[in-house]
């Protein structure tokens, strides 16, 4: 779109030279409006997608050993994760070290956050992508340690959330979890869905439309990719994008009853 209106645009105040100059600032703005302001520099990606990798799995690590010890659960979630990521056995070894690195006691987890955030602070998506994961494993045992809790805020604060925009994501990343392999069938389903949404049931049409789209588009792969995730862990972020694709649509579907 906007290469389009450069193009014609500065070939008409500028002629050739300057057609050729709204080409380049055309691709560079819907490169911004489609992947978001940090994939302005693609050369990034591989180090993202390092980064993230390395982040993720220590991190998880440090999380799942926070309560005292890695509960079976914990591990299955981690290895089902790694199967889900379609992972080559070098791939596969280098996430258990840095898992086991995480789950030392003694490891301080503040550097790779540091580093983290240098690499990946400004893109937006990638840092909640992070949290979400975090979250989702923290839960996969049924319930929060108090200890999980506050390193789930201490990660969250160190990735530039405060407390209560973590809150809110925490609440929201449960509720969609209640979608997972398919529609909630509990009676407080539309609870949990509006929940899931981050809007209640005094929301307008429009104001749950808005918010829908907004978390889907921060789970759209074309964004993810451009913003330096893994391609390989797309399909990990489409069921999440799934699970807020059925809380609204239970939503659309009583509001029409």
């Amino acid at each position: 779109m906007f290469k389009l209106i450069g193009f014609i645009a500065g070939y008409y105040f500028f002629g050739f030279f300057g057609a050729l100059l709204g080409l380049f600032i055309g691709s560079f703005l819907d490169r911004i409006r489609v992947y978001g302001a940090g994939a302005i520099n693609p050369l990034q990606n591989m180090a993202r997608q390092a980064v993230f990798l390395e982040t993720l799995f220590i991190v998880m690590g440090k999380l799942a050993k926070v309560d005292g010890q890695v509960s079976q659960l914990e591990i299955d979630h981690v290895e089902q994760f790694m199967l889900k990521l379609g992972m080559s056995a070098g791939h596969r070894a280098d996430a258990i070290n840095w898992f086991k690195m995480g789950a030392d006691p003694a490891f301080d987890i503040a550097p790779a956050c540091r580093r983290f955030m240098d690499t990946c602070g400004n893109t937006k998506n990638l840092k909640q992508v992070l949290l979400v994961y975090l979250i989702v494993l923290a839960f996969a045992d049924g319930h929060f340690h108090p200890a999980e809790e506050v390193l789930l805020t201490d990660i969250a604060a160190r990735l530039g959330y405060g407390e209560a925009a973590f809150r809110q994501l925490l609440e929201r990343v449960l509720n969609q979890s209640h979608f997972a392999g398919g529609e909630a069938s509990a009676a407080d389903a539309l609870e949990d869905a509006y929940k899931a949404l981050g809007v209640t049931g005094e929301s307008t049409d429009a104001e749950i439309k808005r918010a829908y789209r907004k978390l889907i588009s921060q789970y759209h792969p074309d964004k993810l990719i451009g913003q330096g995730m893994p391609e390989d862990m797309i399909k990990v972020a489409t069921e999440q994008a799934k699970e807020i694709q059925l809380a609204y649509d239970l939503i659309k579907k009583r509001r029409e009853m």
